[in-house]
């Protein structure tokens, strides 16, 4: 059971000297494929040259591009990046672009009614009506949801922070998120044991992740909780580490890994992350390596 599918933005983050293509869906899929040879993407890109890179890259990747639409109005997904002094970066996020208008059609219908096992979705492809309309359409089918949720800049809301949670199975969020969902769904006082108590039981959440940054994860699975320190290592840039660890933590749940197990390769893998530039290796020597790791029981 690891037919995964990603739906929501493609983009490219922009450094100051470069730019590199992303979006935590694209990030997330790109992992994913490279671990099990399989995965595909849902999502929309303009009639531009950014567009025509994006699908040029999945396509020397052999990751599919046939759910992949192209947006003759709206131009390719951008963020403005800014790495503070410890590496950590912020975004400056483009509105009205092709992500926010993904259609809806009969060949995504099919495709995640027939042809996944697991939905990856987040909240920033929702900040538009059309693509929200369609996310939302996807969800409440007979397979596994996996929410990150990704709460970036102004682009969120109540209804679609609830809406994700009401359909996630597995939850990936951050302390930060944590907090602001708290307040603004259980608009209670915040403690750590509280909100993600209050999370696990009214949302019905599976599997939940919180990730701490330098601090780690805690995993939530049941009655079974695990604490996972993150191991020091270099950091060229934190950009896509969390995507690196939705993907091993994807995996593990569907895999039914141990939860200290997925923890621990999941914090491991997105230590790797960190050392380089961006989000996505160029060498596969990575994945060659966690594959190893992956299967090996």
């Amino acid at each position: 059971m690891e037919k995964i599918t990603a739906v929501g933005e493609i983009l490219f983050d922009v450094y100051p000297e470069t730019r590199n293509l992303g979006g935590a869906p694209l990030n997330f899929l790109y992992h994913i494929f490279k671990f099990t040879g399989k995965g595909k993407i849902i999502s929309r890109v303009g009639n531009d040259v950014l567009g025509e890179n994006a699908r040029d890259f999945l396509k020397s990747n052999n990751i599919p591009t046939d759910y992949i639409q192209i947006d003759h109005l709206h131009p390719t997904g951008v963020t403005s990046v800014m790495l503070d002094a410890n590496k950590v970066p912020s975004f400056h996020i483009d509105e009205d672009r092709a992500y926010d208008f993904i259609e809806n059609n009969s060949e995504i219908e099919k495709l995640v009614e027939e042809e996944t096992d697991c939905l990856y979705f987040g909240s920033l492809a929702q900040r538009n009506n059309v693509s929200r309309n369609i996310i939302q359409n996807l969800l409440g089918k007979k397979i596994k949801y996996f929410c990150d949720l990704n709460l970036r800049q102004n682009f969120y809301s109540e209804e679609v922070i609830s809406t994700s949670l009401k359909s996630a199975d597995v939850l990936k969020i951050n302390l930060d998120e944590l907090e602001l969902i708290n307040r603004i769904v259980f608009k209670k006082e915040y403690s750590f044991e509280a909100a993600t108590a209050d999370l696990i039981k009214c949302f019905n959440i599976e599997l939940l992740a919180v990730t701490k940054g330098a601090d780690g994860s805690t995993l939530f699975y049941k009655n079974e909780i695990d604490e996972c320190k993150n191991l020091s290592g270099e950091v060229e840039d934190t950009l896509g580490a969390g995507d690196a660890f939705a993907s091993v933590l994807c995996i593990g749940y569907l895999r039914g890994w141990k939860l200290s197990r997925t923890n621990q390769l999941a914090n491991e893998f997105a230590g790797e992350i960190c050392k380089i530039k961006g989000a996505l290796p160029e060498s596969e020597a990575v994945y060659f390596k966690f594959k190893k790791i992956m299967n090996s029981e």
